[in-house]
């Protein structure tokens, strides 16, 4: 059996019981060298055999993979974070069904999670944004036609950005060309949950002087919006004005305020 693990975000106690356990009994294991944290492989036994995929090949990997699922060992592909985001777990899968092999993908925490974390944040407030627009800017990765920044930027959503960290400039003159204000609120969090996480928060219009400041190039997630502020409004759900098929409403209780000894 082959398992692609989501690692999460980077720190080592954020991967999913399950995933932990799979690296505990795995016989291989292939991880971005490149993003998870390496904290990770202590989990694996001590004959398990560990290959960093920094350097290698698609078909590399593969190759890596196939012969030791068709002897019966347990294979792990580690990936940063969830692997369903900008993971590329599926070409792989595609070339493993060829091989008729067995596989099961395994979700992790991803680090836009763990920014909003970082970041004291949520992304979906009443009346400010209620969608959330994970992209990224366009490089040597072509982006198709009506889903580039500026694109997104008309809908004035919580976005997270990833792999553009390395492209500050164009990205803010891409917000604001989209529609964002220069001094719409945005942030930088650089290596969310790792022990080096570092959060600066600026303005679109300052994303790059921002990043240039503190010397941050890779490794971080842009984040852009007005849930960044500090107006909103609170939820229907909790509101004791609201009813629903859970409890009526009752507006005695509006504002009320625990008791305290």
């Amino acid at each position: 059996m082959i398992y692609f693990i989501g690692a999460g975000p980077g720190a080592v106690d954020l991967i999913t019981v399950k995933g932990k356990e799979l690296l505990e009994k795995a016989d291989l294991i292939i991880y971005a060298g490149s993003l998870v944290n390496p904290g990770l492989l202590d989990y694996a036994k001590p004959e398990c055999v560990i290959m960093d995929s920094a350097s290698m090949t698609l078909e590399e990997v593969i190759a890596a993979m196939v012969p030791a699922a068709q002897e019966g060992k347990l294979v792990v592909r580690l990936h940063t974070g969830d692997p369903s985001v900008y993971g590329a777990h599926r070409e792989q899968i595609d070339l493993l069904r060829s091989y008729n092999l067995d596989f099961e993908i395994v979700p992790g925490v991803s680090s836009f999670c763990a920014a909003a974390a970082a970041l004291d944040a949520e992304y979906t407030l009443p009346n400010v944004s209620q969608s959330v627009i994970i992209t990224r800017m366009e490089g040597r990765t072509p982006v198709p036609p009506k889903q580039k920044i500026a694109d997104y930027a008309a809908h004035k959503a919580t976005m997270v950005i990833f792999l553009s960290s390395g492209m500050l400039d164009k990205l803010q003159h891409e917000l604001i060309r989209g529609g964002y204000k220069a001094d719409t609120p945005a942030a930088i969090v650089y290596k969310a949950s790792w022990p080096d996480e570092r959060v600066l928060r600026c303005t679109v219009g300052t994303l790059a002087a921002c990043a240039a400041e503190y010397n941050i190039t890779k490794t971080a997630l842009i984040t852009v919006g007005d849930f960044l502020g500090c107006e909103y409004e609170r939820s229907e759900l909790y509101n004791p004005t609201y009813t629903h098929m859970f409890r009526q409403a009752d507006p005695s209780k509006l504002n009320l305020k625990p008791e305290v000894k």
